[in-house]
């Protein structure tokens, strides 16, 4: 087994555990935990849902996490190079699947971005108010009727994204991160807290942890565990890469649990912040992708401090886009870094450039390039993220476990988990884990997003 590389002086390191859980935790949330976790939930009935979806983080999510951390760490190395280092071979492929699929999955997710940022500025400019309720459902249609407004946004998204990733592991990641995740809680907090006391604060509760198993069907379940998957940033290398830059002494596990139980809040706190207001106007929960930027808008324009609650809400969902785009770009850059020795700010500028322009169809698919259809009649932007998230991201991430328990050796395993902590207990209970159950579930998955389950 070739020894792993040592290039620690010439790679940045996290300056903290703190930072490391910070980035990671800013990897982990994201869009899919104030955007797509409320609408999933309300669709699928709540509290069972919700129950399920802790169960599938803690079988699924976390011992993943955990193997890409520990692949990162002992390799210093980017995906493609980790899975070289240990094993060499056709292995390599696995890591490629990472960096494809945070190339891609930054080209399109940037347009979504871009469409909250937008909303920002109009929340800023009063837009959400009483003496504008009238155009406020219009705005999203819109949006995506103007070419050039979706694709100046989603510039200025990914003009934000390279800004923090030009300055490195310490002063760019880190350093934004440790801004935006505890304004990000402190924002999240205070619009939970003002849910919970609204009139539809009761309901809302009872939705979301009174589970009613009869709306558990396998539709939901599969969906449970995809999105368990895809909120913690596994299959697509960000993980491995954040792990690669983390220090001998940090406890791998501990930071792990962390961020899993750090992301699951942000996504409960995200329900909580979201449908007492649902509740409150009498809407439906199962409202769908649109509850974030039609549904709710227009209850902001109606609700008193409507104004308000609607910068606080899109700054949260910049601040939620942000951290995840730039662990994104982070996952590119680090090949191009490690394996072809380019310079960090000729990596950013690039690889930047070159995923805004396969954005750009993305951005365009619902006016310009409308008739463009492709996978099952879907818009380009909708078969991209088709192709990254159901196929890409769960190959990727059964490979990692399989990986994890059947090529790397116990022995490494094990000496990575241990480092930073006195012992670690729950070894076997993890190896076996990872070993027989995560790989078993995600197959799961994969099957019956291509069909065949």
């Amino acid at each position: 087994m070739p020894a792993p590389h040592k290039t620690k002086q010439k790679r940045g390191l996290w300056s903290s555990r703190l930072g490391f859980i910070m980035a990671s935790a800013g990897s982990a949330v994201g869009l899919g935990n104030i955007w797509k976790f409320p609408y999933i939930t309300g669709m699928h009935g709540g509290g069972a849902f919700v129950l399920f979806f802790i169960f599938c983080i803690v079988t699924v999510g976390l011992p993943i996490m955990i193997a890409e951390m520990i692949l990162g760490r002992h390799t210093r190395k980017d995906p493609v190079g980790a899975f070289r280092a240990v094993r060499g071979g056709c292995w390599g492929v696995v890591g490629w699947l990472g960096v494809i699929a945070g190339f891609v999955i930054l080209s399109y997710y940037s347009v979504v971005a871009g469409w909250a940022v937008d909303y920002l500025w109009l929340s800023i400019r009063g837009t959400f108010s009483a003496a504008h309720a009238s155009g406020v459902p219009e705005l999203f249609s819109g949006l995506l009727a103007s070419d050039w407004s979706q694709l100046f946004w989603q510039a200025v998204f990914m003009g934000m994204t390279v800004f923090i990733v030009l300055g490195g592991v310490s002063a760019g990641l880190e350093r934004a991160n440790r801004i935006m995740m505890p304004v990000l809680f402190l924002i999240l907090v205070i619009l939970a807290v003002k849910g919970l006391f609204s009139p539809g604060g009761k309901q809302a509760l009872h939705f979301l942890f009174h589970p009613d198993w009869s709306r558990l069907d396998p539709p939901a379940m599969l969906e449970a565990m995809g999105h368990a998957f895809f909120s913690l940033s596994l299959g697509m290398g960000a993980m491995l890469t954040y792990g690669s830059y983390a220090d001998e002494k940090t406890s791998i596990p501990g930071v792990a649990i962390t961020v899993s139980i750090m992301d699951t809040c942000v996504a409960l706190l995200s329900g909580l912040a979201i449908f007492p207001i649902v509740f409150t106007f009498g809407m439906q929960p199962s409202a769908g992708p649109g509850l974030v930027f039609k549904t709710l808008p227009i209850i902001f324009s109606q609700m008193p401090g409507g104004s308000v609650i609607a910068v606080l809400f899109f700054l949260l969902l910049v601040f939620a886009a942000l951290t995840s785009g730039i662990s994104l770009l982070e996952v590119v850059v680090a090949y191009y870094c490690d394996e072809k020795k380019w310079e960090r700010k000729k990596a950013t500028l690039i690889m930047g450039l070159l995923i805004f322009l396969l954005g750009v169809p993305s951005a365009l698919s619902n006016n310009l390039l409308k008739d463009l259809q492709l996978i099952g009649g879907r818009n380009f932007l909708d078969s991209i993220d088709l192709i990254a998230t159901n196929y890409l991201l769960p190959l990727g991430g059964l490979l990692i476990a399989l990986f994890t328990g059947w090529v790397l050796t116990t022995g490494l395993a094990k000496g990575e988990l241990e480092k930073g902590a006195v012992r670690i207990h729950f070894f076997p209970v993890w190896y076996f884990i990872i070993k027989y159950v995560s790989p078993v579930l995600v197959a799961i998955v994969f099957l019956h997003t291509i069909g065949l389950f």
